[in-house]
């Protein structure tokens, strides 16, 4: 009889372990992101790591009155020690936030972000862009700006001042890329810069291509720099 109700203590350790470990669903509340929205991303947790399905949902700034509402097949946030996701986080080569909230079509409206899996180049996190449609009233898909990250080494960054759009790319070690989009109203985005460092010459050089599109026209200039100079700290 003791080894009996010993084997189901073990047994019901063994269960209470598993539950543990198994994932579960959780909310969290983004309210630090925006000006205007505070957010919340329901999500299925795994102990410190959560992804997959989620559903974000968008309400004006201090009010629980729902705006709008979006799904990610395949969201992935890391939490922190407090257990709480980052927001507009766009760290190349490292973190970046599940939701990005900015004016990436620089109109004045805030847009937002939602991190989507992880199909860019070199296996980098690609994001479902939505802008804000002053006309419906509600955020669009915007198929171009998802674009971009995919075809890209994550996150796109913005430069608010220049109202410029630059991406990061990148072939092997030694061939990088960076380059600069303005939005043209009711057409495409129009590539304007493209800023290329390539290591030559057996490593001993790096080539610095700078083209610049200027009144319709590409202009360009190439420099050498020893490598040792160029990349040095």
């Amino acid at each position: 009889m003791k080894l009996f109700f010993k084997l189901q203590l073990i047994n019901l350790a063994f269960i209470l372990m598993v539950l543990s470990q198994s994932s579960h669903a959780q909310i969290f509340e983004i309210r630090n992101g925006s000006k205007k929205y505070d957010a919340k991303i329901n999500v299925e947790c795994d102990q410190d790591q959560c992804g997959g399905k989620a559903k974000i949902t968008l309400y004006p700034k201090g009010t629980k009155h729902e705006l709008q509402s979006f799904d990610s097949d395949e969201l992935t946030i890391y939490l922190d020690k407090n257990f709480k996701p980052s927001v507009n986080v766009i760290q190349l080569y490292n973190e970046q936030s599940p939701l990005i909230f900015d004016d990436f079509n620089f109109d004045g409206t805030e847009d937002l972000a939602i991190r989507n899996g992880n199909y860019g180049s070199y296996g980098g996190p690609v994001y479902d862009v939505y802008v804000f449609n002053k006309t419906k009233k509600k955020f669009v898909l915007s198929d171009e700006l998802s674009s971009l990250t995919q075809e890209n080494l994550g996150m796109f960054q913005i430069d608010a001042a220049k109202k410029r759009i630059i991406t990061f790319n990148k072939s092997g070690c030694c061939y990088h890329i960076t380059s600069e989009y303005m939005v043209v109203p009711n057409k495409e985005l129009l590539l304007v810069r493209e800023f290329i460092e390539a290591v030559v010459t057996s490593g001993e050089k790096v080539e610095v291509t700078d083209r610049n599109l200027v009144n319709g026209k590409w202009k360009e200039k190439t420099k050498y720099y020893p490598i040792d100079q160029y990349y040095k700290e």
